[in-house]
């Protein structure tokens, strides 16, 4: 697919948009049988991660934090991850694993993290509210499941307060 040229389309999603994205994911993944653990990434996967960890009965919720070097002129986007938190590969050898994050944008996050989980002896499975596949760094890797498909910088209701990423949008008073 080709890259949409020019400036990108910014949406901002509603919690009652979130309810009906998990709506959306959860018969996908129940299809699949259960999972006996969870890695939400940080920091966009953890409230799409606690929602379903809730609602699919996961106890063991685990957490990875992943950071891709800005300043790389040499590497770009090709540069490798610098895992800041890990679970221990203890916590993860032989199960079900469902990684959890908000957006697959260029999918270097999720896949490095399926990539370390999958290298623990876990069988990955990655979920994400929504896929880009326009940004997509990868033509033969997508997420394994996901809310919806978009070309939109989306922002959830979660970023709302903390600002609105210096996109010119304003936020309606509730009385």
């Amino acid at each position: 697919m080709d890259n949409p040229v020019g400036a990108r389309r910014h949406e901002i999603l509603t919690w009652a948009d979130v309810d009906k994205l998990i709506d959306v994911l959860l018969p996908q993944l129940k299809s699949v049988g259960s999972f006996d653990t969870m890695v939400m990434i940080t920091r966009g996967g953890i409230i799409p991660g606690g929602l379903l960890a809730e609602a699919l009965s996961i106890k063991a919720v685990l957490t990875a934090a992943v950071d891709f070097p800005a300043d790389s002129e040499t590497a770009g986007l090709m540069a490798w991850p610098s895992f800041l938190q890990f679970p221990d590969t203890n916590l993860l050898l032989t199960r079900r694993t469902l990684i959890v994050d908000d957006v697959w944008g260029s999918g270097r996050t999720s896949t490095a993290v399926k990539g370390r989980v999958e290298a623990a002896g876990a069988k990955p499975f990655t979920c994400v509210m929504h896929y880009n596949p326009y940004r997509s760094m990868f033509t033969k890797a997508e997420p394994d499941f996901y809310g919806a498909v978009t070309d939109a910088y989306i922002v959830y209701p979660w970023e709302i307060d903390r600002g609105i990423k210096g996109i010119n949008l304003t936020v309606p008073e509730t009385n």
